[in-house]
């Protein structure tokens, strides 16, 4: 499957001076919104990451994705896993399971995002599982951005990515554009563009 391609068929890999949800800058972005705006898209994307956890062995109780993006990435892999759908929220800038999605305790929780750059949001997640007794067993993006090792690749994981070792991620392809800290961004230092963030938190 050539993901970038599909990216790019939906006008959802973008190029500019983008603002990242990590704080860092870019001068491109993956707009996974625009991909999954068509349930086509969705399903075969998720039906192509499910094959991957299949093919794992990996025992899942739950797919748990992290608002605002990762919402129909999660709810696609459940679909196309069998498995239960819930979601994990920001109140008070504090990640929360809420709306009476209830986790027992010894449940295996699957992480689900659309993109995973360095983690940040994924094990915000986690914890927030982890205190409701949940186990976390593994992660899923369709996208990384190539900070973290995954599955069914060769790229070695990063200083920054905050997955933890021993819990698989699967993705189905990597991103690997540079990201600068905001002081080191060269388009900033331009000066003919101010960087935008087309994301969900933060705007």
């Amino acid at each position: 499957m050539d993901v970038k391609k599909i990216y790019m068929d939906a006008n959802a890999l973008l190029e500019g001076h983008f603002k990242l949800s990590s704080g860092n800058h870019s001068g491109v972005y993956l707009q996974s919104a625009k991909v999954l705006e068509d349930p086509k898209n969705a399903k075969k994307l998720a039906d192509a990451l499910a094959q991957q956890i299949k093919a794992s062995g990996l025992e899942i109780d739950t797919i748990c994705a992290p608002a605002l993006g990762g919402l129909i990435a999660g709810f696609a892999l459940a679909t196309a896993l069998d498995k239960r759908s819930i979601f994990a929220e920001r109140v008070d800038k504090v990640m929360t399971i809420r709306r009476g999605f209830e986790i027992s305790k010894g449940e295996r929780v699957m992480i689900c995002e659309d993109i995973i750059t360095t983690g940040g949001s994924a094990m915000e997640a986690a914890k927030a599982i982890e205190e409701m007794g949940g186990i976390v067993v593994g992660f899923a993006a369709l996208a990384n951005r190539g900070f973290c090792d995954r599955a069914n690749s060769d790229i070695t994981k990063k200083p920054n990515c905050k997955l933890p070792d021993g819990v698989p991620f699967f993705a189905l392809d990597d991103f690997t554009f540079e990201m600068y800290a905001p002081q080191d961004c060269p388009l900033c230092k331009e000066g003919k563009s101010e960087a935008i963030k087309p994301g969900s938190r933060g705007n």
